[in-house]
Formats: structure tokens, sequence, C-alpha cells
């Protein structure tokens, strides 16, 4: 009898277990998969131990590693973020390793920063989206770290809401994906409306763009921007397929398109065909609409860049913004080809834009953003001394609200309920505990940027320039970035022009001479 009473105990004691995991909200595997999910907390707890007799180290996980996952989750939690015993990276066998060059001197605002990450606190971008050009509804974005367009779709509208509320709280931007705006991207942020070669959200029954309908969609939710999609890190070059069991009323609704039909994005734009036909598209948008425009592109042939900023020289006309994708990929499911293969990095890839508009002094003329693994501080500044403005996070945002790594995103399976359609999953994901989470990574990210830039002796880390990072090179080699990506003096940051614009308008902002606030 007393091996009945204990398999009773543990029975009433598992049973009791599951309950609790149902109706907690704080963590979505234990609600998606009660019990059992408690093995996936037991081996993270004692994974470092076990790394030292079993395969994986910190660094070697990909596309993140444990180290950048660890990162973001315990700044998304509000936990301590550092890491004992000094660096684990072997910096006596490494090539192309980052190192960011300290002044004996750093700068010391007028006003003590606070000494955790807020939120609250903006981060502002030095130039202002769509000033060059006037647009009507120019602005100065307040925060330089932004959430990367993934459509209604392609992830759950939980995570979306996730998101979207978490860029409410943090003052950042959410662009929306190709997918249109749903109703989950109405929670209270301000988004970046990106339009895809499927035109969804904008296009009649035929699948054609169609700019009144534009211009209602943009009139009728929180828009900030307009983005028109070239193509992405994930699959350049190739269109995409929402399959019809994922096509439900809501996505359909969001895209105007038919429920339970396979959705598909052409490959290309039918609008326009060739860079003029681009530039007097990105015009009309920006006529009627008054909202900046832009557009995002990985690199690939290096013609149409050149070709851009020429007849943009020339007509006077462009984008307002360009948003670099690396071909590292994202969250879009892609043949292995062409994830692995096709479109530059994002560093090759941003260098040589950058370099075409600086050699012809247009650098000006537009805000750059950088997209492609840029959400954990090391790789943000690095892009913002090539001369980005600004960075889109993608899969690290996603880090905040509970995405594991299952690398499952394409299978509708994905254990966490952020990329997928599946109700069940879903339903593990707490939007309101994800969306502070969220928030307060956006904050950490933007808080180490300020942290790194003044520790090398500049007020905003925009100013941080390609010649204060150092390359170490295999052996004992190592060159500054400048060199490496062949930057002339001055090059990756903003004129004294827009500097001083910046500044003019933060001692406006805030009553004080300059400064970040």
């Amino acid at each position: 009898m007393a091996w009945l009473i204990v398999i009773g105990v543990i029975v009433v004691a598992l049973v009791a277990v599951a309950v609790h995991d149902l109706v907690q909200r704080r963590h979505a595997i234990l609600r998606n998969f009660p019990v059992i999910g408690h093995l996936r907390f037991l081996l993270e707890a004692v994974g470092p131990e076990l790394r030292q007799y079993i395969v994986t180290d910190n660094d070697s996980e990909r596309p993140f590693s444990r180290d950048d996952r660890r990162w973001v989750y315990a700044n998304s939690k509000l936990e301590n973020p550092y890491f004992g015993f000094g660096t684990d990276n072997d910096l006596d066998r490494v090539d192309d390793y980052v190192i960011f060059k300290q002044v004996t001197f750093p700068f010391a605002p007028a006003t003590p920063p606070p000494e955790h990450p807020d939120p609250a606190r903006p981060l502002e971008s030095l130039k202002v989206l769509g000033g060059p050009r006037r647009r009507a509804r120019a602005f100065r974005p307040s925060s330089i770290v932004n959430v990367s367009g993934m459509s209604f779709g392609s992830l759950s509208g939980a995570a979306v809401e996730a998101l979207n509320k978490g860029c409410a709280i943090a003052g950042a931007l959410q662009a929306t994906g190709e997918g249109g705006i749903s109703v989950h991207h109405r929670q209270g942020g301000d988004l970046v409306w990106q339009i895809g070669t499927g035109y969804f959200g904008c296009r009649d029954e035929h699948g054609r763009f169609d700019l009144a309908r534009l211009v209602d969609a943009a009139a009728e939710a929180p828009v900030r921007a307009i983005e028109i999609k070239l193509s992405q890190g994930a699959k350049p070059g190739l269109g995409g397929l929402l399959p019809a069991r994922k096509v439900t009323p809501a996505i359909a609704a969001a895209r105007g398109v038919p429920v339970g039909i396979d959705c598909h994005s052409p490959a290309g734009h039918s609008a326009f065909g060739d860079v003029d036909g681009m530039l007097e598209f990105i015009e009309t948008i920006a006529a009627a609409t008054g909202l900046p425009v832009g557009i995002k592109s990985a690199v690939g042939d290096e013609r149409f860049w050149t070709d851009l900023v020429d007849r943009m020289a020339a007509t006077g006309t462009g984008p307002d913004f360009v948003t670099i994708d690396g071909g590292e990929g994202g969250t879009g499911a892609a043949p292995l080809a062409f994830a692995d293969h096709v479109a530059l990095p994002f560093r090759w890839g941003f260098a040589r834009v950058y370099r075409t508009f600086a050699e012809r002094d247009m650098t000006d003329q537009v805000t750059f953003i950088g997209s492609g693994k840029l959400g954990l501080p090391e790789r943000g500044l690095t892009a913002l001394a090539l001369g980005c403005d600004m960075l889109n996070v993608g899969r690290t945002a996603l880090f905040s609200i509970g995405c594991i790594q299952a690398q499952r995103c394409h299978t509708d399976r994905c254990p966490t309920g952020v990329a997928t359609q599946n109700p069940r999953l879903e339903r593990g994901l707490d939007v309101g505990l994800k969306s502070q989470r969220c928030a307060n990574y956006l904050a950490a990210m933007r808080f180490e940027l300020v942290r790194l830039a003044h520790a090398m002796g500049v007020e905003h880390p925009s100013l941080v320039t390609a010649e204060s990072i150092e390359i170490l090179e295999d052996g004992w080699r190592a060159r500054p970035l400048a060199e490496v990506v062949g930057y002339h003096s001055g090059w990756g940051v903003p004129s004294s022009t827009v500097i001083a614009a910046w500044r003019a308008d933060t001692e406006g902002a805030t009553g004080r001479s300059g400064g970040l606030r």
C-alpha cells in the first residue's frame, strides 16, 4: 500500500504543477507544455556546468549564441546582465574581432545619466526623417533603436501586439512587415508601414497598387513613415508565399486578400520597373500622404545604387530613408541557397552603399537605417560607426518576448507562440508581460549604446566614427575599421550642419544647451 500512496502523491503533485503552469502567465513554454516545460529551465540552469563536458560553449551556437540570448533575456526581465570572470572569447586567436577604443577622459554629460535603462528615456536620431525634402509630416524619431518589419502572418497576433505595445512604452517605431496593418498593430505604437510587392493593404481586387487605398489606410492608422520593400535579407530576389491554411480571416482582412487561398508576394514590383519609375512612385506617395517615404533592400547589384544616387542628384527627388538589410537573413523562411549565399552580409553591403552616397556628398539627403543581426550593443554601435543613423532589430526583439531560437518559424509549430498561427501555442504568449520585456530590451540597447559612446569620448552613439574602432586580425595584426571599409576622414557621421540642427532642437525641447535628454 505504501507504494500506491507514493504514486498517488506524485500524481497529485504533477496535476497541481500542470494546473499552475496552465494558469500562470509569465512563461509561454510552461503554458503550452505544462510540467515537461520545466525541463528547459532546468537544463538552461545547469547548462554552463554541462557544457564543460558536452559540445557547445557560450559562443558557438548560431545564429545567436547563448551569450547573445542571455544578454537579451536578462535585460528584458530586469535581471543582472553582467558577466563575471572576464571574457570567454579567445582573444589570442581571433580574426575580424571588433574592439572599441575608449578614451582616457570619457565624455561627461552636464546632467548625470541614469544608472539603469529607462524605457521612458529617449535616444533621438540626429537626423529628421523627411527633413531634407521638407515632407509635410517629417519628424525626428525619438528612438534610434526600433523594431524591424515582421508581418502579421509570419508572427502571431499576440507577438505583434506585444511588440507594438513594447514600442509604445519605449517610444520606438514598429515596422509592419509587408503583410499590411492589422488590428494587432494598433495597440498604441507608432508604425512604419512596409509596402511590398504584394501591395497588401493598398491593393485593388486584381492585386495592383491602389494609391487611394494607401492614403485612406495611412490616415486612419498611426503611420509615421512608409517603407517600400525592394528585397529582404532572408530571401533577396525571391517572392513569398503564405499558404492557404495560414490565411485566416484576420490575416485576409489586413492584407486585402481572400480567406483560405494561397497568398503570393511576387519577386518584383509591378508599379515600377526602373530607378526613375521608383523615384516617381516615392514622390507620388509622399505628395499624397505628406509622410516620409523610404526604401528597404538587401545589397546585390551595385549598379542600382550608383544609378539611384546619380538620379537623386540630378532630379532632387529620392527616398527619405534607406534601410539596408543584411544577407544574414531573418525570421522569414527561405531556400537554403538563398539564405546562405544571396545578398551581401550587412557590413559589406552597407559600407558599399554608404560609400556610394559619401563619394557624391549625398549622405545628408537620407537617413540610413541598418538591419541584419544588429540587436546587440557591439553590433549596433559598429553599424552606427559605419554611417547608420538608426537601427532596426528583429530576432533579438523576438527573444525579448519569449523566442528561444527553436528555429521552427516556418513550420507553424513555434513552441513559444511567437511565430505561429496555432491558437493553442499562441495562447502561451502573455501580451502584457512580454510587451514590457520588449520595452526593457529596447531601453537596454539604447542605454548600452550611450555608455559605449561616452567611453569613446562622444555624446551620442551616432558620433562614433569608424576610426575609433579597431579590427583585430589573425596573429598580431589590427587595422582601424575606416581602413578596412575604405572610408575617408569624416565619413560615417552626420555633417556639422545636421549636428547643429539637432543641438538646436534639443535645446529648444529641454531649455538647456543641447545634448542627450
